[in-house]
């Protein structure tokens, strides 16, 4: 007979990263379905949904109902660093578990906190390592005005200045804010050799849109010659961005080449698979099925023990380090083509994470860079 466990579900479905938080939803709930419909699972999960509404001072007091309320000790939620700061004081004070689906800007370990998404040694340090020879040094730095962007882009500033770039410009948006025109200007004015774009939601939409409208009117901005990179685009945003996004670069985990066999959808599950799945759905879903072997091999709920396992996802195998509680991930670099990535280089099919970039050697990322001649 099959235990049934709740899980809790905190994800918005509205606000300006709705695109984001639906695809981390599905994944999750299709998570649950799948767990549900294998005869050889000893777990039923139950889901325990809540939505913030795009609201960040709902997160908290959601979280807290979840695990007061319900027999829930984990929640599958948060898109935004923001958000998941927000919701760990709650998860301290319970004794709860947030499995986190997105990619985030690193410097943090929390043993309430399961960290399935890259962090900056499986996602910006390989980027740059990329980029650098095949394009320049010079950045131009975008992002949106709060934790994300800020602390990506400080850990930029020192992987440009370690490559023996610079770095031309920074500038923040509110979170929401399309008017791009400033940036834009800047970055004609400036000329970089690439942009490192943590802008999210509608902002990064019209960005992209007026970047294209720039390379109409010069042709040095190509994404041939002077790329948007992104740390954190998939598959899900691209119908929304359209044609601007094409030949623009990103990295992740997970780039869908139609191969990955998806469990069959059962009657009883509420979610479709998506035609083009996104690391966000794929990240989401893994936290499902990982919770599921553990409370399957009888793991306390509220005691998990990562040492010495892994576990098997659609990234491929995978394990969590038991110190800082991130996922080991493949690395994978992504290139646009239509409403799709072509991978155009597997880093590795596995990196350890290394959140605090302790291990981190810029020589081994970006080689001696070359001296310059001064008078």
């Amino acid at each position: 007979m099959k235990q049934r466990i709740e899980i809790g579900i905190l994800y918005s479905r509205s606000g300006n990263y709705r695109l984001l938080s639906e695809a981390c939803r599905d994944g999750a709930m299709h998570g649950i379905a799948t767990v549900n419909a294998d005869p050889a699972s000893r777990t039923e999960l139950v889901p325990i949904e809540r939505d913030p509404e795009g609201q960040i001072d709902r997160y908290a007091p959601l979280c807290e109902d979840i695990l007061r309320t319900s027999s829930a000790r984990h929640v599958v939620g948060c898109i935004t660093s923001w958000s998941r700061k927000e919701v760990i004081p709650v998860l301290e004070k319970t004794g709860g578990t947030l499995w986190y689906a997105c990619p985030y800007e690193g410097f943090e370990s929390n043993e309430h906190v399961v960290y399935m998404n890259a962090c900056p040694n499986q996602h910006l340090v390989p980027l740059l390592g990329y980029i650098v020879p095949r394009f320049g040094r010079d950045a131009f730095l975008v992002g949106s005005n709060y934790i994300w962007g800020w602390e990506t882009n400080r850990v930029a500033r020192d992987l440009v200045s370690d490559a023996g770039g610079q770095i031309l410009g920074e500038r923040y948006l509110p979170l929401g804010d399309v008017d791009v025109g400033r940036l834009i200007d800047e970055i004609r004015a400036t000329r970089p050799s690439f942009i490192l774009n943590h802008l999210i939601g509608p902002s990064s939409y019209a960005f992209f849109a007026a970047y294209e409208q720039l390379t109409r009117d010069d042709p040095w901005f190509s994404a041939a010659t002077c790329p948007i990179l992104s740390c954190n685009l998939t598959e899900i945003e691209l119908p929304a961005i359209g044609d601007a996004a094409q030949g623009h670069i990103a990295v992740g985990p997970f780039f869908d080449d139609g191969t990955t066999r998806w469990p069959q959808r059962t009657a009883s599950s509420e979610q479709p698979v998506q035609p083009r799945p996104s690391s966000f759905f794929v990240s989401a879903f893994s936290s499902v099925i990982v919770l599921a072997d553990m409370m399957s091999a009888g793991e306390n709920q509220g005691n998990l023990d990562f040492a010495g396992r892994t576990f098997a996802t659609p990234f491929g195998p995978i394990a969590i380090d038991p110190q800082t509680q991130h996922a080991s991930l493949p690395v994978k670099i992504g290139r646009v083509a239509g409403q799709a990535f072509e991978v155009v280089e597997e880093v590795a099919k596995r990196i350890d994470p290394d959140p605090y970039l302790s291990r981190y050697d810029p020589l081994a990322t970006f080689g001696r860079p070359n001296l310059r001649a001064v008078s």
